[in-house]
């Protein structure tokens, strides 16, 4: 198997309303689709789709809690982290968790979409994040 992600799906329980705050972030619709929402997501896919249908597809029980996952978002400095942390505010999401330095040397802070999907944004100085938005473990890759 390819060590790749090439698309991850968010259930959400309200599509209008879910495609409304990535919008509303300035994410832009990648096609057309009634049923399920794309956006291209530098050299990978992140799509929003009835919770219930992804359920059934995925061949699982939705219990309703959380999937036991977070999504990230590396930035530039930790003055990009607080920016689009209020980006999220703004656009509908709940604060999580405010920017702030962390145990290991980094800048986070946590926002959750209005389906209760959590984002962590970060600066890592210990990784790169490339011109074209790549995440890189090692800055002299």
């Amino acid at each position: 198997m390819e060590q790749r992600v090439s698309l991850v799906t968010l259930g959400v329980r309200d599509l209008g309303r879910a495609r409304a705050f990535y919008e509303a972030l300035g994410w832009r619709r990648g096609d057309d689709n009634e049923d399920v929402v794309f956006f291209q997501c530098g050299g990978m896919v992140v799509a929003l789709w009835s919770r219930e249908e992804l359920a059934a597809d995925s061949a699982v029980e939705d219990g309703g809690g959380w999937g036991g996952v977070t999504l990230a978002l590396n930035l530039r400095s930790p003055e990009e982290v607080d920016a689009t942390l209020a980006e999220a505010a703004a656009a509908g999401g709940a604060i999580g968790r405010a920017g702030a330095e962390t145990s290991w040397g980094g800048y986070s802070g946590v926002f959750v979409d209005p389906d209760g999907h959590p984002w962590e944004v970060a600066h890592n100085p210990f990784w790169a994040v490339t011109d074209d938005g790549r995440t890189l473990l090692r800055p002299d890759a």
